[in-house]
C-alpha cells in the first residue's frame, strides 16, 4: 500500500507495554530473566517504557493461581502483587507515564473499586486507566466462596452497569462536596457518599478486551480503548478495527472517539536474517518441552508429563468432553476431540512432532525485522487504521523493551510516525482522548 492510500496519513503510533498476569510467553530460562514480583522488575521496566514516551505502563493481573490437574501450575507466570497497589508505588517514581490496573467486575465491588481507582489517578495526577474485565467461571469464583454464581450472558450486563456506576463516583465531585451516589436495580444496590476528588483528567481512562460481539458492543458504548488480540496479520486486524468504528458511531460517538491497542510481540535484529534467528530462538525457549507436553495434555484432559515431546501426538482422543478452565479460558467452549482432529492432519502433513506442532501453532505472533523495516510496518498499520499502536508484551521482563526503545521509537521518529515528546502530562492527554464521555 503506498503512502497516498493511508486513510490516516499523518497518524502516529501509541505505545504500551503489557506486563501480564499470567503467561509461558516470558523467557524463564535465560539469564536476564527477572523476578516476575520483586519491585526491581516492575520500576526497571515502567522506567524504561518512559525513558521511549511510551503512553501507558499495562498491569496484567490474575484473581487465582493457575493449576493443573489439581496441583499450581508452574510453568507460567502464576501471579504478582495486587494491581492498584504496585501501579500506586510506580506512580510516585515516574512522571509521565500512564499505569493501567487489570480490574474484574465481577468479584468487585463499584463504590470501592470506583475509590481505588480514583484514588490511584489523584495521586498519579491523572495517569490511572482501568482495564475492564470479566469472569464467570467458578474456578475462579471459588476464591469468592461464590463458585460460578454469574451466568456468562450476564457478564457484559453487569460489567456495563459497574463501569457507569463508577463514573457516577466520579462524578460526584463538584469542586466543593459530594453528592451521593444511589443505584439500586437486580444487579447493584449501592448508596455511598464518595471521598476521592477529580485528577487533572477527569476520569480514569477505561480500556476493555473483549472480543465477543458481546464485548465489542461493550467496548463501543463505554471504553476509551481497546486492547485487541489482532496484533500480527494486518488484514484481520483492520477487519477487527473497522467492526469496532462501525459499532462505536451506531452507539452515536465519533468514529475515533475509540483508540485500538493489540497486544503485540516485537523481536529486533540487526539483519533479516538475524531477526529470523532471533525470533526462532525466542519462540522455542517460550514452548519448552514441558510446556508443549502441558499445552497439549491440557487438550487431551490427562498428564501427558511421562509423553516424549518429540514423539507425535497422542494416538487416543481426548478423554472428556469440556476443556478445564484451571488454565484460561483460551480454548473454552471448543470440543477437544475437534481440536485434536485438526492438529492431527497438521501434524502428518508436515511431519511435526508434538512439540513442533505447539511451536507452529505459536509462530504467528507478533513483528520480527530490523527495527527500520519494523518501523515501516507500524507506520502502515496505524496509517491505514490498523490499529492506534500496539501493547507490547516483552519476551523478557525486565530487560526486553530495550531494543525498542534504543531502536525502534528513534526509527519511527525519523518517519514522523512517533513523539518527540510527551504531549501533556495525563494519560487522556498522552492519547489524545476526548473529555470523558459523561463530560461530553
Amino acid at each position: 500500500m503506498s503512502s497516498s492510500e493511508f486513510r490516516y496519513p499523518d497518524a502516529t503510533v501509541h505505545f504500551g507495554v503489557f506486563f501480564q498476569g499470567v503467561n509461558h510467553t516470558t523467557v524463564w530460562s535465560d539469564p536476564r530473566s527477572g523476578s516476575q514480583v520483586h519491585h526491581s522488575t516492575f520500576t526497571q521496566l515502567v522506567r524504561t517504557a518512559e525513558r521511549g514516551l511510551f503512553d501507558a505502563f499495562f498491569l496484567g493481573e490474575g484473581l487465582r493461581l493457575r493449576e493443573q490437574r489439581g496441583r499450581i501450575h508452574d510453568l507460567d507466570v502464576v501471579g504478582r502483587p495486587d494491581a492498584l497497589t504496585e501501579l500506586a508505588t510506580l506512580a510516585g517514581l515516574t512522571e509521565r507515564i500512564g499505569l493501567v490496573a487489570t480490574q474484574n467486575t465481577t468479584y468487585n465491588d463499584p463504590a470501592d473499586l470506583a475509590r481505588r481507582l480514583a484514588s490511584l489517578d489523584v495521586l498519579s495526577g491523572g495517569r490511572a486507566a482501568w482495564n475492564v474485565v470479566t469472569t464467570d467461571n467458578a474456578w475462579t469464583g471459588a476464591n469468592f466462596r461464590r463458585g460460578g454464581y454469574l451466568d456468562h450472558a450476564d457478564r457484559y450486563e453487569r460489567a456495563e452497569r459497574f463501569v457507569a456506576i463508577a463514573r457516577r463516583v466520579w462524578d460526584s465531585w463538584d469542586g466543593e462536596g459530594f453528592a451521593p451516589v444511589r443505584h439500586e436495580d437486580r444487579l447493584f444496590d449501592v448508596e455511598v457518599r464518595p471521598t476521592v476528588p477529580r485528577s487533572p483528567q477527569g476520569h480514569p481512562v477505561v480500556f476493555q478486551a473483549g472480543d465477543s460481539p458481546a464485548g465489542r458492543d461493550f467496548a463501543a458504548r463505554s471504553a476509551d480503548v481497546v486492547f485487541s488480540r489482532h496484533g500480527t496479520d494486518h488484514a484481520d486486524a483492520l477487519e477487527f478495527a473497522d467492526d469496532v468504528r462501525r459499532r462505536v458511531v451506531a452507539a452515536g460517538r465519533p468514529e475515533d472517539d475509540v483508540l485500538i491497542l493489540p497486544g503485540t510481540q516485537i523481536v529486533l535484529g540487526d539483519s533479516d536474517s538475524d531477526a529470523e534467528e532471533k525470533a526462532r530462538w525466542v519462540l522455542e525457549n517460550q514452548v519448552t518441552p514441558a510446556t508443549a507436553l502441558s499445552l497439549v495434555g491440557q487438550v487431551w484432559g490427562e498428564d501427558l508429563s511421562g509423553h516424549d515431546p518429540d514423539g507425535p501426538l497422542p494416538a487416543h482422543d481426548p478423554v472428556i468432553s469440556d476443556i478445564d478452565g484451571t488454565r484460561g479460558a483460551a480454548r473454552q467452549g471448543h470440543d477437544p476431540r475437534a481440536i485434536a482432529r485438526q492438529w492431527r492432519a497438521v501434524a502428518e502433513e508436515n511431519k511435526f512432532s508434538l512439540r513442533e506442532l505447539v511451536i507452529h501453532n505459536s509462530a504467528e505472533r507478533g513483528f520480527a525485522g530490523t527495527a527500520s523495516a519494523v518501523a515501516d510496518e507500524l507506520t502502515r498499520w496505524v496509517r491505514t487504521g490498523a490499529s492506534s499502536g500496539f501493547n507490547i508484551t516483552p519476551y523478557l521482563v525486565p530487560s526486553g523493551l530495550d531494543d525498542v526503545v534504543d531502536q525502534l521509537v528513534p526509527a519511527l521518529q525519523d518517519r514522523g510516525a512517533y513523539p518527540t515528546e510527551y504531549v501533556g502530562t495525563t494519560l487522556r492527554e498522552h492519547l489524545g482522548l476526548r473529555a470523558p464521555l459523561t463530560h461530553r
